[in-house]
């Protein structure tokens, strides 16, 4: 088992060796340097997770209460590393494009135009997301299954940033 946090992009870098864009895009993880793209963990449950994985679910959506990532911390050229609830990172993807919303009546309509993309037609998705202050729209591609990772991730975020990209500034 590979400890939090610790060997991931390593173990990454080892599930994607086969995939010639993968393994292009991510080899800057391996040198020295910071790459220029960040690394996010994404906690997903099902379906929701497996309908990445098919190529149904072409937005990623983070509706919260407070302000938190991945709220204007995902940028285009971002990877998120795909990790089942409870389980193991078993995909990545990569963020072509994100937009950020504090919520109010005319987001929420714009956000509702992508619910086929969200795949969330059903009212319920919406109910549960009702008292929401904050969402992040992300579209994704490059979708791809990898070998499992068993990470030991016992906080109950459902998004983490394991690594800035280089050209961060941040004033934290």
């Amino acid at each position: 088992m590979i400890d939090w946090r610790e060997n991931v992009i390593e173990s990454l870098g080892e599930s994607v060796k086969n995939d010639s864009y993968w393994s292009n895009y991510l080899k800057s993880l391996s040198k020295e340097e910071k790459p220029s793209f960040s690394i996010h963990l994404g906690v997903f449950i099902e379906p929701f997770l497996q309908y990445i994985l098919d190529g149904k679910k072409t937005m990623e959506t983070r509706f919260s209460a407070v302000r938190c990532a991945p709220f204007e911390r995902v940028e285009d050229g971002d990877v998120i590393l795909l990790k089942k609830s409870g389980g193991a990172i078993i995909g990545l993807c990569q963020v072509r494009s994100a937009q950020f919303y504090r919520l109010e009546k005319v987001a929420w309509n714009e956000i509702k135009t992508f619910a086929r993309d969200i795949c969330a037609e059903d009212p319920e998705f919406w109910e549960q997301r009702k008292n929401a202050s904050f969402a992040t729209l992300m579209r994704i591609h490059n979708v791809r299954t990898i070998a499992p990772i068993t990470i030991k991730k016992r906080d109950r975020r459902g998004w983490v940033i394991l690594q800035k990209a280089s050209n961060d500034l941040l004033f934290e």
